[in-house]
């Protein structure tokens, strides 16, 4: 773990990041890495609402360090509100770095979820 700062939340979602995941650079792609986060959230927001969820909103964010072939990519998870349909989920990506196995922090943001029913429609969440 990083010295300064400890992850937030539950561990989501844990993936090895692949060479066919990779930039011109040999980094991995922002948008594999957000995709991921992304697809934490949901599993968040959906155990949370009992039911389906949808992304409809992220807040901005500012990749700290890159993602390397071999790394494993962490998602953590954070509920930390509750409307009467739609809740915010904050979302954390660190990377355990291959073969170190040192772990910091590349990423964040709050995602916003929307609870929805059958016919796609936002439904209430449910108390507790």
């Amino acid at each position: 773990m990083s010295d300064q700062e400890i992850p937030r939340g539950n561990l989501t979602v844990r993936i090895s990041a692949m060479p066919g995941d990779t930039n011109a650079n040999g980094d991995i792609f922002g948008g594999w890495v957000l995709s991921r986060m992304d697809q934490a959230g949901g599993i968040a927001a959906i155990e949370r609402s009992h039911g389906r969820a949808v992304t409809i909103a992220l807040d901005a964010m500012t990749f700290i360090r890159p993602v390397k072939v071999g790394d494993v990519l962490e998602v953590y998870t954070l509920v930390e509100s509750i409307g009467r349909t739609s809740m915010k989920i904050h979302v954390e990506a660190w990377a355990r770095r291959f073969m170190t196995r040192h772990h910091e922090k590349v990423t964040d943001a709050n995602f916003t979820f929307v609870a929805i029913d059958d016919n796609g429609r936002p439904r209430p969440i449910p108390a507790g």
